[in-house]
C-alpha cells in the first residue's frame, strides 16, 4: 500500500480543538483550503469523505477535518 505524501513529508494535519463535523459538511484537509469533501458518514473518529469535484470516495480522520463555511443544518435553517 503506498503512503500518503504526509506520511512520506511528515506532513502533519491535526489541528488543535475540537472541530464540530457533521454528516453534509464541506469540509478541507490541513491547511489546504482544496480539494474540497462532503461527509458522508462518520463512525467514532473517522469520516467517510466525499470530493466535491470528481466523486471520488476517502475515509479520513476526522481530526484533519476542517469545516469549510457554515454547517449544512445552519443553512437549511436559514433556508425556512
Amino acid at each position: 500500500m503506498l503512503s500518503s505524501y504526509s506520511d512520506v513529508f511528515g506532513i502533519t494535519h491535526e489541528h488543535d480543538g475540537e472541530e464540530d463535523v457533521h454528516l453534509g459538511d464541506i469540509v478541507r484537509m490541513g491547511a489546504n483550503f482544496y480539494p474540497q469533501y462532503v461527509v458522508v458518514a462518520i463512525d467514532g473518529d473517522k469520516a467517510w469523505v466525499r470530493n466535491v469535484l470528481n466523486g471520488a470516495d476517502s475515509l479520513a480522520l476526522l481530526s484533519r477535518c476542517r469545516r469549510v463555511g457554515p454547517r449544512s443544518a445552519d443553512l437549511a435553517i436559514a433556508a425556512e
